[in-house]
């Protein structure tokens, strides 16, 4: 019982990432702090050794430290930037490629989704505000969506829900 409530503190967090992200175009630091914080207290209880939990955060800091490079250049947002890097660290180096691959993926899906409902009249529908500022021509998309896509698409192959369901 306690092992299939571990397995979904991950898959939870993220959504609540991709909600805040969605209603509010920001993804909170407290997110990604308590996915790191909860990755430390989850990989020891699903066995990972001190290598595992290293090569992890080893994961987790390459990809932040590219993601500082990117959010720099203004190519991605600051919370999207953090976010990314706390779910490399639960990803691991293991699948991190497919993780990436599947944000790319998801990304193209949400922009074409997104650049389409632009192209309705806003008049035509009764829309709440969050809605209104993602239906303006030219606004922020909220990566944080295809973020979360990616990170539930890859997460029942990684090490974390593995060891626990074990």
């Amino acid at each position: 019982m306690t092992a299939h409530l571990l397995m979904i503190v991950f898959p939870l967090l993220m959504l609540y990432a991709a909600a805040m992200d969605i209603l509010t175009m920001r993804i909170a630091n407290n997110i990604s702090i308590a996915l790191v914080l909860t990755f430390f207290l989850v990989a020891p209880l699903a066995g990972f050794s001190v290598e595992q939990m290293l090569a992890h955060l080893a994961i987790g800091l390459a990809v932040l430290a590219i993601m500082v490079l990117l959010f720099h250049f203004r190519f991605i947002g600051g919370g999207d930037a953090k976010i990314l890097a706390a779910a490399s660290l639960w990803v691991g180096y293991e699948q991190l490629v497919p993780f990436l691959v599947a944000i790319a993926v998801f990304g193209g899906l949400l922009a074409v989704l997104i650049l389409a409902f632009r192209r309705a009249p806003a008049s035509a529908l009764p829309l709440p505000g969050w809605a209104l500022r993602l239906h303006q021509r030219g606004g922020a998309i909220p990566y944080g969506v295809a973020i979360t896509a990616g990170a539930l698409f890859v997460y029942p192959m990684t090490a974390v829900p593995q060891l626990l369901g074990s």
